[in-house]
């Protein structure tokens, strides 16, 4: 698809787009175990029915945009579980069949249902949804908490995450996805390994970029906001830039920030404002914003800028029905589909 997908999308909706809320932790909490270095990847082999399960869900809610399960799915992680090359690519390939299945499973139920908004605990109202293929960085390869910090050592150079990359962009653009979605960008080294590599492989799916920030200026190594961003806009093959798996405390920073380099649309999909301790691989309690808080951003993160928001973890499919409800009321700031 050419680099006006995103635009014509937007322009479809007459409003912002609604991309899908946490993955992992929604697999969690229909009794999933995740803790393991795949951590939502696992269930592409271990549970793929919950995968396909929550996509619905979310997609039940007002989601416009869903996420595969492919965020932490490596090559070189299905590797160390025990699977050939040749196995990772297919299970790969498997998350982008799992979406596209519920999907169809949503528009065959939106044709079923006799009202447009279907009953009153489900959406089901046929409209353009796209699929993003999920690409985490490689500190979520690690499994350590780097990619919290983007600090992966002096030993990773550029070409050292081109080369981890390479073989799963080229995967998940060759298998139906709409877009590719590098989410959680730590550092600007990873943002240019992304660009380039979109470039040297010509991939013809637009992608987005998305970075992640512990304090509303840099990115979480330190690197500044604006040069990160800046790589995405220079890049031709990128159509969305914007910040993800961020307290919601830093998003209107962030949108300035971003708007100063990027004229491309801005997507927002923050965490629920908890922390995460990578080493012990949970999240803390209670120290987040509640569902109706969160919602409550969105007018705000609009009127700043936004045009793609939702959800990343800890986020959950009532926390997109609450976005819709006011994304969708009429009442959402004035929108531009640019």
């Amino acid at each position: 698809m050419s680099s006006s997908l995103i635009t014509d999308f937007l322009r479809q909706a007459g409003r912002p787009a609604i991309i899908a809320g946490g993955l992992g932790t929604e697999l969690e909490r229909h009794g999933a175990d995740l803790n393991d270095p795949l951590w939502s990847a696992k269930c592409l082999y271990s549970s793929p029915h919950l995968i396909h399960q929550v996509h619905l869900d979310y997609l039940e809610n007002g989601a416009d945009i869903i996420l595969t399960a492919s965020y932490q799915a490596t090559i070189q992680g299905f590797k160390a579980k025990g699977f050939s090359d040749e196995e990772g690519e297919a299970l790969l390939r498997r998350s982008v069949e799992i979406a596209r299945e519920a999907r169809d499973l949503y528009y065959q139920r939106c044709a079923e249902s006799s009202s447009d908004n279907g009953d009153d605990s489900r959406i089901l109202k046929p409209r353009p949804i796209l699929i993003a293929g999920s690409i985490g960085s490689y500190g979520a390869y690690l499994a350590d908490g780097s990619e919290f910090s983007g600090n992966y050592g002096d030993a990773i150079k550029l070409e050292t995450l081109k080369d981890f990359h390479r073989r799963r962009v080229q995967i998940l653009a060759d298998s139906g996805v709409d877009l590719l979605a590098f989410g959680a960008v730590p550092n600007k080294l990873e943002a240019q390994a992304y660009a380039d590599l979109l470039e040297e492989e010509n991939i013809i799916t637009p992608a987005w970029f998305a970075f992640n920030s512990k304090d509303g200026t840099n990115v979480v190594s330190g690197d500044s906001i604006e040069e990160c961003g800046s790589i995405a806009e220079s890049c031709d093959k990128v159509v969305a830039v914007g910040i993800s798996c961020t307290p919601p405390r830093f998003i209107h920073d962030l949108i300035h920030l971003l708007k100063k380099v990027t004229a491309k649309p801005v997507v927002i999909y923050p965490n629920s404002g908890e922390t995460y301790d990578g080493i012990r691989k949970e999240w803390g309690q209670n120290s987040g914003v509640t569902d109706g808080d969160f919602v409550s951003y969105v007018d705000k993160w609009c009127e700043s800028g936004a045009s793609i928001v939702g959800g990343c973890c800890r986020t959950a499919p009532d926390t997109i029905r609450g976005i819709y409800k006011i994304l969708s009321s009429g009442q959402s700031p004035t929108f531009s589909a640019k």
